[in-house]
């Protein structure tokens, strides 16, 4: 299927298509009703372990996705405030939304909202460049995500076993740079351009209480 900008836009087939596969070409998504085609296929979800940039395992039955709820948008964000990316998946017909929680083993992490003065507010656009023990962390403030999704504005760093960022490079959307040193992990930091240091953010944990 295409998507092209214009609704009355038409796009020929890539290629042949295989008819035993029950493939089919539109070339405007506006004409899949009107042709009597339905994208609800039911298709089952899919988790891919990384094995440490070496490929990537197939792990939906242990995760618990492995179903055929017709998933249309995914969103990863630390929802329990534990410094791990949990999912969340919302599907189409009305179900409920699904919260795939992240119980691999805690590890170390950096989360960074951008407080942007002489552009956009939150920073969109930024780049966010982490250097941990010589390795570039390299991170882009996009919060969109997918069909009908958005991510929460905050860049997430996974850190594993080192507790600290050596150096953090901020580039604006304007081009202007900033840099900070030496910070400190497993904490949520707002950075404010052209600020010089961090402001911490005190988070709530799951069981811990909130008092005046």
């Amino acid at each position: 299927m295409s998507q092209p900008s214009k609704r009355g836009a038409k796009i020929p087939a890539p290629g042949q298509l295989d008819s035993s596969l029950n493939e089919f070409w539109v070339s405007n998504p506006w004409d899949i009703p009107k042709d009597g085609h339905n994208l609800s296929a039911f298709e089952r979800s899919r988790t891919f372990l990384n094995l440490r940039g070496q490929g990537f395992m197939d792990v939906s039955a242990l995760s618990g996705a492995d179903d055929d709820g017709d998933g249309r948008c995914v969103v990863a964000g630390d929802f329990r405030n534990v410094g791990r990316l949990d999912v969340v998946v919302r599907k189409v017909g009305g179900r409920p939304l699904q919260l795939y929680e992240n119980n691999f083993p805690q590890k170390h992490y950096l989360k960074v909202t951008l407080r942007g003065t002489r552009g956009n507010r939150q920073g969109i656009g930024a780049r966010l460049v982490a250097v941990v023990k010589s390795q570039l962390l390299v991170r882009e403030m996009y919060p969109l995500n997918s069909n009908r999704s958005q991510m929460p504005n905050i860049v997430h760093f996974g850190l594993g076993e080192q507790e600290r960022v050596e150096r953090l490079t901020i580039r604006w959307p304007n081009g202007e740079e900033q840099v900070l040193t030496d910070l400190a992990g497993d904490r949520h930091i707002v950075v404010e351009e052209g600020k010089k240091g961090a402001d911490a953010v005190e988070t709530v944990k799951p069981g811990q209480t909130i008092r005046p």
